[in-house]
């Protein structure tokens, strides 16, 4: 699988570069044509760094922000965001300030939740939505649901990659979107024109990576 891996760089930061694989994959909500391999965006500490630095541009002159919402495993990614935002030397609306970076919390039900402890993170504070890959919009729907749930005030979403640029009205800051890669598609699980086409799935994918099928 990792034979066919097409390494695609930011038009936003060189130094960032997104490892795309073709095939037929599923998701949790669909079914997509390209896997997206954020292994090292997200773990890798010189390239995390780059990513933050690329997304505190969005809110460093503009946006107040108080907590970073991490999904998708980017809490180190989230870390250096809150330094970006809040270093000194640049004219920030944060500068000086504690940034709170948190994960929610996911029952037996699949609902996202955040315990007595973290809700004093949340409520009446400035949110910025971390995801490492936006496509159908579910898991950004169902964040903001629970984010205004808690009282928490949204300021703005973040995502290495997204394949819209607004949802439920809030715009999506992105790294990469479909226009870095024309062909990319995602589709129901019901109406997947590569299952009509008898093409087998190539692997299970999530926020975790990918599993062989």
């Amino acid at each position: 699988m990792l034979e066919n891996e097409i390494k695609i760089p930011s038009k936003h930061n060189s130094k960032i570069i997104l490892k795309v694989m073709p095939g037929h994959f599923a998701t949790t909500h669909s079914h997509i044509n390209y896997y997206m391999d954020m292994t090292r965006l997200k773990s890798g500490q010189r390239e995390s760094y780059e990513v933050a630095k690329t997304m505190a541009k969005d809110y460093q002159y503009n946006k107040p922000i108080d907590t970073v919402i991490c999904m998708d495993g980017c809490y180190v990614i989230g870390a250096f965001l809150a330094e970006k935002l809040t270093e000194a030397g640049v004219m920030s609306m944060n500068m000086h300030q504690s940034i709170y970076v948190i994960e929610p919390e996911f029952n037996s039900s699949g609902q996202m939740m955040f315990r007595d402890n973290i809700q004093p993170m949340v409520r009446n504070k400035n949110i910025l939505l971390l995801l490492a890959s936006a496509t159908t919009g579910k898991t950004i729907s169902q964040s903001l649901q629970c984010i205004e749930y808690y009282g928490g005030i949204i300021q703005g979403i973040s995502a290495i990659f997204s394949a819209a640029d607004e949802i439920d009205g809030h715009k999506i800051n992105h790294i990469f979107s479909t226009a870095d890669f024309d062909d990319y598609k995602s589709f129901s699980q019901t109406e997947c024109p590569l299952c009509h086409a008898g093409k087998k799935l190539d692997a299970i994918v999530n926020s975790f990576g990918y599993s062989l099928l």
